[in-house]
């Protein structure tokens, strides 16, 4: 049943809901309500007249009333708590809060806080959002999704909850990262908030701590597992493309083991990418592209060495095998450029119990042949970082401290310009902090992290770093593949984003020490990553046949500002 649909006028091109509620409905609907924003005649016409403060106030004192009372919140947990009522109250005024405080309330509404929240969601929950989806139900999964009250869904944004996060398994509190991730979609992409809808495939959890709370809200249960748990994917999968042709499907948080599957399961069958692995590695490439032009050298002359071989890692290994492969290198010798060091050490061709994405990237034996190792029988990573001479390291780990001195000092004598990822979450769990990577290179490292540092002062220079966030990336890659009709997002199309992102970074950004543009930009950045996607879709034949400028003027016009749609009353025949 849809509350209400888009409409143009057809003489005066005036853009306005048609809207199938009628008084108290239309308040309680967060997508509809406008609260004191209501002009005299919309509250005529659709049943508000005395529901409603006599004073009409516009969005910008709305604002102005919703920001005094997000700073009165003692901590971040209560200010998450405080957006998500605003958002499960009135949607437009949420974004256009966010979107004026984006550097201020991004690490409220996703990580770090989010975290926090999801671990105590089904304690603080006071309105469910999206859809859940559960073995209870999984049979009536088309009238699940056609329960949504939205006009049209064109993303998806979908979690299981078991790898929510350094958290692991949330089960359905993890929740929180689909409704956290549509927020940015929304805030930094400009998709509208009508067309996003986030799901948690709710298919039990392994965590005693949730099963054995009373007041857990999800399927108590052990999770469901092999050819169960595949075939309940495969068939919401299928009532996915039954119901919203078209739509683009975000993995989320999924099990290493399932995420990469999924992936590969799924890629050619629906529009669809996954976060953890393609967005991560885009925007880690997209660093390493910026600091090829501050070195002045080619992918081609580097040594990466990645620790952690996760879907993080993964995705970071295969956006630099796709560069160094454009450069020139064949797919075996593009892979012998990039060490992958995990918990045994250095990832052997003959290792055991080799994960299939690791099988990729193990080294031969030839290849380590005559290094001199600490202890024989084993390569630990300060074996390949001086053996390999390394002059890339990154790190996704989340063990803290990782990166010792002895190991910077080493890729400080290795390059001259050594470059130094830290992608780790939280802060604490960081491999080590830009001021220690600066101080073991004598202020020469290039950093990047995952979570936000402040600058450091280097003999009177400050000196700042970029964060690796993939809001970077997926709002912006989402938009781009809709806007242009693309039928899969291929790798090609996140190495274009990563190209793109690079080429925002400025000369005097640069000499800053950042590596990715800022924060502040990140419409405009979703604005170049989704021509970019777009223009590659076009390009490959997966997309819509426009020109690059006809391409601009129609993701510019896709991109959303939270505003309010004048309303006008529709048939009740129009609900259904």
């Amino acid at each position: 049943m849809k509350n209400y649909a888009f409409k143009i006028d057809p003489l005066t091109g005036e853009e306005y809901y048609e809207v199938y509620l009628r008084g108290s409905s239309i308040l309680a609907d967060p997508l509809l309500n406008k609260g004191a924003a209501f002009s005299w005649g919309e509250r005529s016409e659709l049943g508000l007249t005395g529901l409603l403060p006599i004073g009409v106030s516009a969005i910008e004192g709305q604002v102005k009333r919703a920001l005094e009372s997000y700073q009165r919140k003692p901590d971040d947990l209560e200010r998450y708590i405080f957006l998500l009522g605003l958002l499960n109250r009135n949607e437009t005024l949420f974004y256009r809060l966010l979107t004026e405080n984006l550097n201020e309330m991004v690490p409220v509404v996703y990580t770090p806080t989010v975290g926090q929240a999801c671990l105590m969601m089904s304690h603080i929950m006071r309105r469910p959002r999206g859809v859940y989806i559960s073995p209870a139900n999984i049979a009536r999964i088309d009238d699940i999704f056609q329960n949504v009250p939205m006009p049209e869904v064109k993303l998806i944004v979908v979690t299981d909850g078991e790898r929510i996060l350094g958290l692991g398994d949330l089960g359905v509190d993890g929740m929180g990262i689909p409704v956290g991730k549509v927020s940015l979609y929304v805030a930094a992409g400009g998709l509208h908030p009508a067309c996003c809808l986030p799901v948690c495939l709710d298919v039990g959890t392994n965590n005693e701590r949730l099963l054995k709370d009373p007041l857990y809200m999800g399927y108590p249960h052990p999770r469901l597992e092999g050819d169960d748990y595949f075939d309940f994917v495969e068939r919401f999968v299928i009532g996915v493309k039954r119901n919203f042709p078209g739509v683009l499907l975000q993995w989320e948080d999924f099990a290493k083991h399932k995420a990469f599957k999924l992936l590969e399961m799924y890629r050619e069958r629906i529009l669809s990418f996954d976060d953890d692995i393609q967005g991560t590695g885009a925007t880690a490439c997209a660093a390493l592209l910026t600091a090829m032009r501050i070195k002045k050298e080619h992918f081609r002359d580097q040594r990466f060495v990645i620790v952690g071989l996760g879907q993080a890692g993964t995705g970071i290994a295969d956006s630099i095998r796709a560069i160094l492969m454009e450069e020139g290198l064949s797919k075996a010798e593009a892979c012998r450029h990039i060490y992958a060091v995990d918990q045994p050490g250095l990832l052997m061709q003959d290792s055991p119990n080799l994960e299939e994405q690791q099988k990729l990237y193990a080294q031969p034996r030839s290849a380590v042949s005559g290094w001199k190792l600490a202890k024989e029988g084993s390569i630990t990573l300060e074996d390949v970082i001086l053996n390999a001479k390394a002059t890339v390291l990154v790190g996704v780990t989340a063990k803290r401290g990782l990166f010792s001195k002895p190991i910077l000092e080493q890729m400080g004598r290795n390059s001259e310009r050594p470059m130094i990822l830290v992608l780790s979450n939280p802060t604490a769990k960081s491999e080590c902090t830009p001021e220690e990577a600066l101080q073991a290179t004598n202020g020469r490292a290039l950093v990047a992290t995952g979570s936000p540092f402040k600058p450091v002062v280097w003999e009177g220079r400050e000196i700042a770093f970029s964060q690796c966030n993939n809001l970077y990336v997926f709002p912006g890659a989402g938009l781009g593949s809709l806007v242009g009709q693309a039928s899969k997002l291929t790798n090609e199309m996140f190495i274009s984003t990563s190209k793109a992102l690079s080429a925002m970074v400025t000369d005097e950004q640069m000499n800053r020490g950042l590596l990715l543009p800022e924060m502040k930009d990140i419409r405009k950045v979703s604005f170049e990553v989704a021509l970019a996607v777009a223009k590659e879709a076009r390009d490959s034949g997966l997309g819509r046949q426009l020109s690059d400028s006809h391409l601009m003027a129609v993701i510019a016009k896709a991109q959303w500002e939270p505003h309010y749609y004048p309303y006008k009353p529709g048939s009740h025949q129009g609900l259904g």
